[in-house]
């Protein structure tokens, strides 16, 4: 489904506006059968009356007012198989960091303070491609910058590996 503006005027689709209204008081048997109705599947056992309104009212508004757009749903479905592919079936996103964010770490009781720049990143008076070039500043070692300013977590260890380590 592509994605389609609402009305100018801000206004929706008064029969749609009409039955999310009536879903609060619809009783949980019928909204199981318009689950069915609208995605063509029987709904999740785990799903109480709650999740299934939510559900249903997305659905709802998804048809009137368009859904995901082929390019974002195309995104979705590549994320979904990178997540599928790793062994523990979570993905990391990258994370992008606004400019005029300011990123804050400290190191052997010394606070550093890191400025997000448009293109890179300023640390006391100089401005820098990458965070792992003032990591290596700051600590005299390589280090991954994301990292060790906080913004990746560190990957976890297999349990064989904890292991062999603990030796």
């Amino acid at each position: 489904m592509e994605e389609r503006p609402a009305a100018a005027d801000g206004a929706g689709d008064p029969e749609v506006d009409a039955e999310l209204e009536r879903l609060p008081k619809v009783p949980i048997a019928d909204l199981r059968s318009r689950y069915r109705e609208l995605f063509r599947t029987e709904p999740p056992k785990a799903f109480g009356p709650d999740l299934l309104r939510r559900g249903i009212a997305h659905r709802i508004q998804e048809r009137a007012y368009g859904g995901l757009s082929r390019v974002h749903q195309r995104l979705l479905d590549q994320l979904v198989r990178a997540a599928r592919s790793k062994p523990n079936g979570r993905l990391e996103l990258p994370r992008r960091i606004k400019p005029g964010s300011e990123l804050i770490r400290t190191w052997n009781r010394r606070t550093y303070r890191v400025m997000v720049m448009e293109r890179g990143f300023a640390w006391e008076g100089k401005t820098f491609s990458s965070l792992s070039e003032i990591a290596f500043e700051i600590t005299g070692t390589r280090w991954n910058g994301p990292r060790f300013f906080g913004l990746r977590s560190r990957p976890a260890r297999s349990e064989a590996e904890g292991r062999v380590n603990a030796r």
